[in-house]
């Protein structure tokens, strides 16, 4: 079988792996290919809880990881909602968090999960396909102004209300029920220029992604409800693909690294704000040429890391 190519694993690895003995949670557990690694690299006493909202994605996993199967436990649902299946597991400490944000190859590259304008499939868009809102259903229920929001803030796409007026001409004659319809409605009104190397959907079909699956939502809750769970020392290893994941990463590890935050002016802190993170990535980490070379989808990666403190 053919596994999804994990990005910057040993980059991330070698933050997370500790002689110290307990759980680490590969919260994007995906193909499994950075738990592999965590596993064939660290003591028989680490353990890692896999979680994964594709339940395809966690078959295959659990085929992948069959030799390790006493170290690993496994789990559907967001990443979200960590903090509830930790305490399913039994688990109140980890020694590790890592999250690798984004579509993986499997799910771009089968048509049917409609994540792609390269392949002709219905607008889905859904990582869990047990979820009950598709792209299309979205397209269809948002209003004109939600719908101008979600391209223009998740997309960063500035013709958002061009894409948007073609969008309601298209369903006022035909249902937009596939990737390539869409695709095409927005490459007629918006041609490629000579200059930019992304499809002209690209940041559309980003959007609806993220909206789809409250992407950018569910990065903030996990961030802030793993607070709880991480022992002295551990570390939280984020990789992310685009500019919104990013920011909300480096603003909550910077936020989490800081004391008082009360206003210069008052003498005595009112707010009770104490650090519960250091970041020991001041800039992100980026792939090497040569991964890019075998991985051209690693280009825009960007790994952050922070360690719990406890002051």
């Amino acid at each position: 079988m053919e596994y999804h190519q994990s990005v910057l694993k040993k980059e991330a690895l070698q933050f997370l792996i500790s002689a110290r003995e307990g759980w680490v949670v590969d919260a994007t557990l995906g193909d499994g290919g950075h738990t592999q690694y965590i596993l064939e690299n660290s003591k028989p006493g680490v353990k890692v809880l896999g979680i994964d909202q594709d339940p395809s994605a966690l078959k295959r996993a659990q085929a992948r990881l069959e030799p390790f199967r006493e170290r690993v436990a496994y789990a559907h649902g967001n990443f979200g909602g960590i903090a509830s299946m930790l305490r399913q597991n039994g688990i109140d400490k980890i020694q590790g968090l890592l999250l690798d944000l984004g579509v993986s190859s499997r799910q771009l590259d089968v048509a049917e999960r409609g994540f792609s304008f390269r392949f002709d499939g219905p607008l889905d868009m859904r990582m869990n396909t047990e979820g009950s809102i598709t792209a299309q259903d979205l397209l269809e229920s948002a209003s004109d102004r939600e719908l101008q929001n979600i391209i223009k803030e998740y997309g960063e796409e500035r013709h958002y209300k061009r894409i948007v007026r073609e969008i309601r001409k298209a369903q006022s004659k035909n249902p937009l029920t596939t990737t390539l319809q869409l695709a095409n409605l927005i490459s007629a009104v918006m041609p490629a220029s000579r200059s930019s190397r992304i499809h002209p959907a690209t940041r559309t079909f980003q959007a609806l992604r993220i909206a789809v699956n409250n992407e950018l939502h569910n990065l903030k809750i996990a961030l802030r409800d793993s607070l709880e769970f991480l022992d002295a020392a551990a570390r939280v290893a984020v990789i992310s693909f685009h500019s919104l994941e990013d920011r909300i990463v480096k603003n909550f590890f910077r936020d989490e690294e800081c004391d008082c935050v009360c206003p210069p002016k008052i003498p005595v802190c009112a707010c009770n704000k104490k650090q519960t993170l250091r970041v020991l990535t001041r800039r992100p980490i980026q792939p090497s040429q040569e991964e890019i070379d075998i991985n051209p989808r690693s280009a825009s990666s960007k790994l952050r890391v922070a360690e719990r403190v406890y002051v």
